[in-house]
């Protein structure tokens, strides 16, 4: 009887891991239709280096903080190792994010998961660099991960894709047409997050033959009324428009000032929100979503 109340009552004191705001797709085919343009969709939120709202970027802390709090997905930063392990890492170098100085290229993965990473405020964090391989299985099920270009050759990030037949939620950065194709050419499923900020980049995808419903485009960093033309050049394509509040939004110190930047950019007609704080964009947009959408089967 002792006992069994003894078990009980540490049964009590064990937590629970905080529930996730998972994303419901299960495919490529799904992919795209949650990133298809509809008219009456839900304003999404993309994490910029999975966010920093306490948690250093680019880890699998930040990107769990975010889940635990709003459903999303991510943009995140492949880097090559000295002997060619992909791992996480914004910067070429590791000294603001890291407990290491010089640059990723020159340490090996053995030497670089020693390091602890460091968060928003340069605090020192129990956390470590993640591989890709290690986010890329730990995300599936969960969310949605966008590929930014940095170092990683794009012949090696198509097989990465391919290798654990990823399509269905693993999506690409590309910074022009030539890009898109070549992942294309490599593999017809693959989803890319493209650069399209203006006619002249829109004309360059039209004559590559991409797929307009294989993307999502990002327009730029600012929201302004010159957007308008692009918004509604890529909205009769049932392209999502995407703006980053990162390099300019983010950054205002005002609470208030960024709620109001936020609201603006979603106003002015785009679909998906990327920012550094993914929790604090996502909560100063919701009055924005609306009550009936067929997207919201995927949360």
């Amino acid at each position: 009887m002792a006992m069994g109340f003894l078990l009980s009552a540490c049964a009590v004191r064990v937590e629970r891991a905080p529930k996730l705001h998972t994303l419901q797709i299960n495919g490529s085919s799904k992919l795209r239709e949650y990133f298809r343009y509809t008219g009456q969709g839900v304003p999404l939120i993309s994490g910029h280096r999975g966010g920093t709202e306490g948690y250093p970027e680019n880890s699998i802390a930040a990107f769990e903080h975010t889940l635990r709090h709003i459903p999303a997905f991510f943009e995140i930063d492949p880097r090559l190792t000295r002997d060619s392990v992909i791992v996480l890492m914004h910067d070429a170098t590791l000294d603001r994010t890291t407990t290491g100085t010089g640059k990723v290229s020159d340490y090996t993965w053995a030497e670089l998961k020693k390091l602890k990473l460091k968060d928003r405020a340069g605090n020192v964090t129990e956390h470590r660099i993640p591989t890709l391989e290690e986010v890329i299985a730990w995300g599936r099920g969960k969310t949605i991960l966008n590929l930014d270009k940095k170092d990683v050759p794009l012949r090696i990030t198509a097989a990465l894709i391919k290798k654990h037949q990823a399509e269905g939620y693993v999506m690409v950065t590309v910074h022009n047409a030539a890009q898109a194709r070549f992942y294309h050419e490599q593999n017809s499923e693959i989803m890319f997050s493209a650069f399209v900020k203006t006619k002249e980049a829109l004309a360059e995808y039209e004559q590559a033959g991409i797929p307009w419903s294989h993307m999502i485009a990002y327009i730029g960093s600012e929201s302004k009324s010159g957007n308008k033309e692009m918004y509604d050049l890529l909205h009769t394509r049932s392209v999502m428009c995407m703006i980053s509040a990162a390099p300019i939004y983010d950054k205002l110190s005002d609470p208030a000032a960024r709620q109001k930047a936020y609201q603006e950019i979603i106003k002015g007609g785009a679909d998906i929100l990327e920012s550094d704080l993914p929790v604090e964009a996502a909560q100063s947009i919701k009055g924005y979503i609306p009550a009936q959408s067929t997207k919201r089967k995927f949360f």
